[in-house]
């Protein structure tokens, strides 16, 4: 099978089921042959699948049954409608893996052992790093260019005004019309950071968030957390300093909101153990870290207390 073409596939099948239609015994071993393709060719095809392969094999079948000089009288309408149902049926068991993995299954690009370049057919380059897997659906592009990514890879978006690039990663996505941006993904730990251009990250339960270059979205491996952090070199020491531009939490245990505060703000806070895994809902957008730290304790019902760099929320 694997060394025929389309067409001469779709002429086989057509020529076998013409015969069984047409009254002609057909072998046990053709029927054991026949179940066998179309048990293989079926277990991978969903319903998308199944519709898309249909369509496609309607539309390479015409020519078989059409004619621009007669009118086929009914009987022969009747017998052409169970050619053509028993062309389509047998397509799909014997061709069925033909046409899912030509026209259909998704491209899988994996870096194994080192980096991979990929470049995609819209003019972006995307280079995976070791481990990372893109995949890229047969309609790529479309209106919309969407490709999903398992690890870490650096994207540089081909420019449209009008068709926006989406790459969907583990849990969040990023948004973008044309740049140049890194995704990173490290366990729960998630960051994009862009070099060029604009994007918007979009992640479950939190706000979008929308980056300028040099900047960084990450939710430092916490669920339903979102932080934009700047990074400005200093031009006399060309050392990179950074800064927490806006910082949101939803439904997020108390805990690892005092774990991100700290180690953002390079401070110190206590507080009552017994209340650690209360869920906190906070967006400290804007403010410094001690109007953060106020928030935070008018939300608990506290009172703050700061001695040097260290902060007690007390009841």
């Amino acid at each position: 099978m694997k060394h025929f073409n389309y067409k001469n596939i779709e002429a086989f099948v057509f020529k076998l089921w013409a015969r069984e239609v047409s009254g002609e015994n057909i072998s046990e071993k053709e029927k054991e042959l026949l179940g066998q393709w179309k048990t293989n060719a079926e277990k991978d095809l969903d319903a998308v699948h199944m519709k898309e392969s249909k369509e496609r094999i309607l539309s390479g079948l015409e020519s078989y049954f059409t004619s621009s000089h007669t009118t086929p009288s009914i009987g022969r309408l009747k017998k052409y409608s169970y050619q053509i149902a028993a062309a389509i049926v047998l397509l799909f068991s014997l061709g069925g893996l033909f046409t899912y993995h030509t026209f259909i299954k998704p491209d899988i690009y994996l870096a194994e052992s080192g980096k991979r370049i990929i470049h995609l057919e819209d003019g972006s380059v995307v280079t995976l790093l070791r481990g990372a897997e893109l995949t890229v659906s047969k309609s790529f592009p479309a209106s919309t260019r969407v490709v999903n990514l398992k690890g870490d890879a650096i994207f540089s978006v081909a420019k449209s005004k009008t068709h926006p690039f989406i790459v969907y990663a583990d849990g969040f996505s990023t948004k973008v019309l044309g740049t140049v941006f890194k995704i990173s993904q490290s366990g729960k730990r998630k960051a994009v950071d862009l070099y060029e251009g604009k994007v918007a990250v979009s992640s479950a339960g939190v706000p979008v968030s929308f980056l300028k270059p040099n900047q960084k979205w990450t939710n430092f491996g916490i669920a339903h957390t979102t932080a934009v952090i700047s990074f400005v070199s200093d031009k006399a020491s060309g050392k990179q300093t950074s800064e927490l531009l806006s910082l949101s939490f939803n439904d997020v245990p108390l805990k690892e909101v005092i774990a991100v505060l700290e180690g953002n703000y390079k401070t110190t806070i206590h507080y009552p153990k017994d209340i650690e895994n209360k869920k906190i809902t906070a967006d400290f957008t804007g403010g410094t870290v001690g109007e953060n730290i106020e928030s935070l304790a008018f939300i608990l019902g506290f009172e703050v207390l700061k001695k040097d760099n260290t902060y007690l929320l007390k009841k």
